[in-house]
């Protein structure tokens, strides 16, 4: 197993995984914001994943994105791969709504990050664990520190 970035362990809270990725929520409450981060070794682009890692991410992208659309009820999903600031391959899955606060641009540095509440982080941790998305096993035992 990959270690997981130093910056998106403090940025993030770690749900559980997938059998490729490890899912992640970003500590911003501003937007329903989930990182999906490949299980890999030296591994910067999607590219250099194996041709059977790539299949298998987009599987899990595809029924993250479909779960968190039916489960937020977004107008828009945003689904990226940046990685200039952490260079360890992670795709970002962000459920936008014409209503939010960066509507229609880029979330990044648009407005400051907003602490969850502890009631909305224990209704989106209620929604994660109690997802049926196909191959996913929600972590009990995760960083805690959101």
């Amino acid at each position: 197993m990959s270690d997981i970035h130093p910056q998106l362990l403090n940025d993030c809270l770690v749900l559980g995984r997938f059998p490729l990725c490890h899912l992640l929520l970003m500590r911003d409450a501003n937007y329903p914001w989930f990182i999906l981060v490949p299980d890999r070794d030296d591994v910067s682009e999607i590219y250099q994943l194996s041709e059977a890692d790539q299949q298998q991410l987009s599987r899990e992208s595809s029924l993250l994105a479909e779960f968190l659309m039916k489960t937020f009820h977004g107008d828009k999903m945003n689904i990226a791969a940046l990685g200039n600031i952490v260079p360890q391959c992670h795709i970002h899955h962000v459920v936008r709504y014409y209503t939010d606060a960066a509507w229609p641009g880029p979330i990044w540095g648009c407005v400051p990050g907003k602490d969850y509440t502890d009631n909305q982080l224990n209704n989106v941790l209620d929604n994660i664990k109690q997802a049926t998305i196909v191959g996913f096993e929600f972590q009990e035992n995760r960083n805690e520190n959101i």
